[in-house]
């Protein structure tokens, strides 16, 4: 893909932005980015465009310059279906996402991990695995780093791509913009509603979720959990050989969890991993460690090396992260529980649980919680607000409390619970009304759990 002299406008300024810039850059563009952000707004972002001939179009989307560009990137966050982007579309412009154009300079096999829940723990283990076995590898995409970056070590003149793996999270906003991307493997980990603020319908939703497997020949991989029936509908549509995860029941072929016991069967060998001395926690972690597994091993690493990693891997921060002990109550925090499916993982994994929920709304159903909140959620503390529209899909279901801060939740949820049981705070909604983002909303529980004395649990 020649881009010397080529007009190409960057849709989207921040860290994606600047990094598709500089790239572009490099390769002898002629770069224009726009952002409907002010130069005030963005000016850490711009001065990390100093010195480099790129024009900046802020606080406003020109047409003309839609109209013109020879080539359109679109970062992750921008939707596709703005008036600008449309314009070009009907002029008969290219338009791609940040990730399609990474794809084509990268020569090294690429792992995608797509679902709506445990892409991040997945993403980062598959690359603890890797990075084990010896592979020089690069993780980013939905978190970190943007995939454009796998590229950059490609353009000094120094040494050649280190790159020997690249592993990439992909959101379904990002797939929506690809065309020619085609990963060697290519995971589905489940579906459930989620950001139905921005899809028309659900879908639309899990359309671009399948997208991540539409280039794929029958020389790739699709890793997919079958105990999801969405995930399971899509097996006999693709052209890539399908390996199967499940924890529900044994397999034939692909890789199963039972007895605690993950076994992967594959051309008529086997591997056992035992997971008693796995840090990772919960349910849905055993489907995360199943699909990096799979992923490793399809693609060069050996058995040894993958337990060794997975025994050694602590998790990431905010998800089901146990944050202390008082008086016989364990008090977890996962923050990063901004949808429904999320939580049902959380709820699965626990009994006897004061569940701490609520936030902004993402318009989608609580109704899949209501068994999980019958029989394992003895105490619910509601906040933000979606904790009226939760009230009255669940309230009914156990004893339930609503609160009007986080703060006024963890006196709540402390004098409630007694020993034997656990406080649980799994969201179900995204930050947005009383915090800047789920992380912020993690450290201000995990502060406030911090200073709990005993006498109150």
């Amino acid at each position: 893909m020649d881009l010397k002299d080529k007009n190409i406008l960057v849709v989207g300024l921040a860290r994606t932005g600047v990094a598709v810039a500089r790239f572009l850059v490099r390769q002898g563009a002629r770069v224009t980015v726009t952002d409907m952000k002010g130069e005030a707004e963005l000016s850490s972002w711009v001065e990390k465009l100093a010195g480099l001939p790129v024009k900046l179009e802020l606080g406003r989307h020109d047409e003309q310059s839609f109209r013109e560009a020879g080539l359109i990137v679109v970062s992750p966050g921008v939707p596709l279906d703005i008036r600008p982007l449309q314009v070009a579309r009907d002029a008969g412009r290219s338009i791609v996402s940040e990730v399609e154009l990474a794809s084509r300079f990268i020569t090294a096999p690429i792992a995608a991990i797509t679902g709506t829940n445990g892409k991040t723990t997945t993403t980062t283990l598959t690359g603890e695995l890797f990075k084990a076995a010896g592979f020089g590898t690069f993780v980013g995409g939905n978190i970190g780093n943007p995939l454009i970056e796998a590229v950059e070590p490609a353009l000094s003149e120094e040494k050649a791509n280190p790159c020997e793996r690249v592993v990439v999270e992909l959101s379904s906003f990002q797939l929506e913009g690809i065309e020619r991307f085609r990963p060697r493997v290519a995971v589905l980990l489940n579906i459930t509603e989620d950001h139905l603020d921005r899809y028309a319908t659900y879908q639309e939703y899990i359309d671009a979720k399948l997208r991540i497997f539409m280039n794929q020949t029958a020389e790739d991989f699709a890793v997919l959990n079958v105990d999801d029936p969405l995930v399971a509908a899509c097996a006999d549509r693709l052209a890539a050989r399908v390996v199967p995860t499940s924890q529900k029941r044994e397999l034939p072929e692909g890789i199963f969890f039972k007895d605690g016991v993950i076994t992967f069967r594959r051309e008529g060998g086997e591997e056992h991993f035992p997971t008693a001395g796995y840090h990772l926690q919960g349910v849905h972690n055993i489907e995360n460690i199943m699909a990096a597994l799979a992923t490793a091993l399809l693609m060069g690493c050996d058995a040894a090396t993958c337990q060794a990693a997975i025994t050694a891997f602590r998790g990431l921060p905010h998800r089901m992260e146990l944050v202390r002990t008082v008086n016989g109550v364990p008090w977890y925090e996962d923050s990063k529980a901004t949808n429904v499916g999320s939580v049902e993982k959380a709820l699965a994994s626990f009994e006897n649980i004061t569940l701490i929920a609520g936030g902004k709304d993402k318009g989608g159903s609580y109704a899949p919680l209501a068994e999980l909140v019958r029989t394992r959620v003895r105490h619910m503390v509601l906040i933000g607000e979606a904790k009226e529209r939760i009230a009255k899909e669940l309230g009914n279901l156990t004893d339930t409390h609503m609160a009007a801060s986080l703060e006024e939740a963890v006196q709540t949820a402390a004098t409630l619970t007694k020993p034997g049981g656990i406080v649980l705070f799994s969201p179900a909604c995204s930050s947005f009304d009383m915090f800047r983002d789920y992380e912020e909303r993690a450290e201000r529980y995990k502060a406030l759990v911090r200073v709990l004395g005993d006498k109150q649990c």
